[in-house]
Parts: C-alpha cells; sequence; structure tokens
C-alpha cells in the first residue's frame, strides 16, 4: 500500500544509484533500501517515534541503522543534494513550460 510518505518511481530513480549496493555474505539478507528509506521519510516526516514504524516500512531497527550509516558515510548528504538539483530541475522545467504556454502572464509579472 502506498502513501503519501513514500517516494514516488521517478524519485527512486534519482536516490537508488546514490545507495552503496548492501554486502553480500552469509547471514540475514540486507533489508529493501527502497522500503528502508520510505520507513525513515515516514518517521523524519511524522515525527512518531521509531518503536511506531508501521510493519509495511520492516524494522525500525534497521530503518534507524541505516539512516545513522548513511548519514556517516556521506549517503545521506548526496540524497539531499541530487534530491535539490532535481527539484531545481523539474521547477526550471515547469517554469520555462508555463512561459510557452502562458507567455503574456510572465511578460505582466516581469513589468510589475
Amino acid at each position: 500500500m502506498s502513501t503519501r510518505h513514500e517516494l514516488t518511481d521517478e524519485q527512486w530513480a534519482v536516490i537508488e544509484p546514490l545507495l552503496l549496493k548492501p554486502k553480500s555474505g552469509p547471514g540475514r539478507p540486507p533489508a529493501d533500501p527502497r522500503k528502508t528509506l520510505n520507513g525513515i521519510l515516514y518517521v523524519l516526516k511524522t515525527g512518531c517515534a521509531w518503536a511506531d514504524l508501521p510493519p509495511q516500512y520492516g524494522s525500525p531497527t534497521t530503518c534507524w541503522r541505516r539512516l545513522k550509516q548513511w548519514s556517516e558515510d556521506g549517503t545521506w548528504e548526496r540524497i539531499e543534494k541530487e534530491m535539490l538539483c532535481y527539484i531545481a530541475v523539474q521547477f526550471l522545467l515547469g517554469s520555462l513550460y508555463g512561459i510557452y504556454l502562458y507567455p503574456s502572464l510572465f511578460i505582466t509579472a516581469v513589468n510589475l
């Protein structure tokens, strides 16, 4: 079940290449990074306690540990920078599209 707190497929396509690939080996397989990131975002956006994380996001401990790891190794900062660029490009494309469709509105706004 998708909620408003989860990444879209388009956002995930931007973020996924920034995540370091988990080491494979003996033991438990690594948690799904998208589900884990959605869990982290859920806690950060709602302000709920880690223990109150809905089960659809996996283990609260895994989400907390991954946030800590990503904060320490620079992954979180890379995600932030990339998403800011993504948002800026989307804004510029939207603005250019708006200028194309409604040039008189932008000419009026510039002349104010």
